[in-house]
């Protein structure tokens, strides 16, 4: 919520100095202004909703519960952001064509975990190769393609009511200086995004916006994010909460996912038995949100599961 103290930045997060107008940045004779949003906090509030919509993107994917969050905004001059990123060895480049016009703004994805993607996407341990190649294979492509598109959907639920604006995913590449719509020395706005599984090892995920295509949206980005509200009618609120908590929701369960070959799967009959396996705990999914796991008994002489643990954030999810 916008209005509520944030929440403490995970021990694996990467902290960086906000660069902004009246801090990094200041003023210089005969400079151009590289960032004319001011505080930057409607991107800081765009980053935080983008967020939440990265677990939905990855854990279908990744198939496996993970966790996100919103690095800090940074402005930054293209070319300054590409040379922080020598050395990490092959990335992909996505521009995300802006409804509005303009350069694209650009998705960044560390090459080895779109290769862990790919993997584990496919039934894989999400192994990745060592070392990386120096391209992506058309498989990996079509995994960043797929990708690309599934993050572009949030970001236009998240920049529509603010500015109009939607995105479309375009063709990716592995230099940044195949990208011919965006220059060195064009300042952009830097968000970055923060993805780990349980308590793995996080990966960074930007998104790159270009100020000058951002500029006519200058006074939706410059108007404070947060403010005072009228109070809602406490009869009207009631009702509300009334109504929503009898929504009815589908609770589900997976025991077992087992995996048979195309040979024996033609040659299954009647009768046939087909092995499954499944440890102490299983997976619980409310809609399509991960509540947590519990574990397979009967209750009243029917099966049932009963819960163990929640995942964290699933509240936030459905506030």
């Amino acid at each position: 919520m916008v209005n509520t103290p944030a929440t403490p930045a995970p021990a694996d997060r990467r902290e960086k100095a906000r660069r902004t107008a009246t801090a990094t940045h200041v003023a210089t004779l005969g400079a151009t202004n590289l960032n004319p949003f001011g505080d930057l906090h409607a991107f800081e509030h765009l980053s935080t909703r983008m967020a939440r919509s990265m677990r939905q993107v990855f854990e279908p994917l990744l198939r496996r519960a993970v966790r996100s969050w919103a690095e800090p905004v940074e402005v930054d001059r293209f070319a300054g952001f590409c040379a922080g990123r020598k050395g990490t060895g092959l990335t992909a480049w996505v521009p995300l064509t802006l409804s509005s016009g303009g350069s694209p703004a650009i998705l960044v994805i560390d090459g080895a975990f779109l290769l862990e993607t790919l993997d584990l996407f496919f039934g894989g341990f999400g192994d990745v190769p060592n070392p990386l190649p120096s391209e992506f294979s058309p498989a990996a492509e079509a995994m960043l393609r797929r990708l690309a598109r599934a993050i572009a959907q949030p970001l236009s639920e998240a920049w529509g009511p603010l500015a109009g604006i939607a995105f479309e995913a375009g063709n990716p590449e592995a230099n940044p200086a195949m990208l011919s719509a965006i220059d060195g020395e064009d300042a952009v706005v830097a968000t970055r995004f923060g993805i780990a599984a349980h308590e793995g090892r996080p990966t960074f995920i930007d998104i790159l916006y270009p100020v000058a295509a951002l500029k006519p949206h200058a006074p939706q980005l410059t108007t404070k994010v947060h403010g005072k509200t009228a109070t809602p009618d406490p009869r009207w609120r009631s009702g509300l909460t009334r109504a929503v908590m009898t929504v009815k929701l589908p609770v589900r369960s997976v025991l077992a996912e087992p995996v048979v070959s195309l040979g024996v799967l033609l040659e299954l009959k009647e009768g046939d038995v087909i092995p499954i396996s499944f440890g102490p705990e299983v997976p619980v999914w409310v809609a399509n949100q991960r509540l947590g796991t519990g574990t397979v008994g009967t209750a009243n002489g029917q099966a049932a599961i009963k819960l163990i643990s929640i995942d964290p954030g699933f509240e936030e999810d459905f506030q």
